[in-house]
């Protein structure tokens, strides 16, 4: 392991940054497709509970390590470095729904909370095991709450 990192928090740092890119460049595709944002949104969180499913000891790796060893990440790391992509992409969804009139405009920190609380939530109750359905049985339920919560009121 040494051949490629220099410590085990230069590996932790890179599994950070490998995990977040594939979800970046899942939202990237999404933002890519000539849809509409609330299509965007659900398409979006059936994407990130699939790599949940499919992947589910990232999730625990992000929720368990990156979460709760802050310490780690320090150097080099620091806020959204290490996400920065997948913030990025995040960040193009809303201002793409902003600027058509699908999502109201709002600040970008409440409008990502509220996005990643209900995705990663999810993820954290799936990883306990205390969902009575599958993962993904609940993917047009929490992409409804999440476009609900942005959409433009007129």
């Amino acid at each position: 392991m040494y051949n490629y990192f220099s410590s085990k928090e230069e590996l932790a740092k890179y599994a950070i940054k490998y995990s977040t890119n594939v979800l970046a460049q899942e939202l990237k595709s999404v933002n890519e497709m000539d849809i509409s944002s609330k299509e965007k949104i659900y398409l979006f969180t059936r994407k990130y509970f699939e790599n949940v499913s499919n992947s589910p000891e990232v999730v625990e790796y992000f929720l368990r390590v990156y979460l709760s060893n802050r310490e780690v990440f320090n150097q080099g790391c620091e806020g959204f470095i290490c996400v920065g992509d997948f913030v990025t992409e995040v960040m193009i969804l809303l201002d793409e729904g902003a600027q058509n009139k699908e999502f109201r405009e709002q600040d970008f920190f409440p409008a990502f909370a509220m996005i990643m609380g209900c995705l990663g939530g999810f993820a954290f109750l799936s990883g306990e095991n205390v969902l009575e359905k599958d993962l993904l049985s609940y993917s047009d339920s929490i992409a409804d709450n999440i476009y609900r919560a942005l959409k433009y009121d007129e």
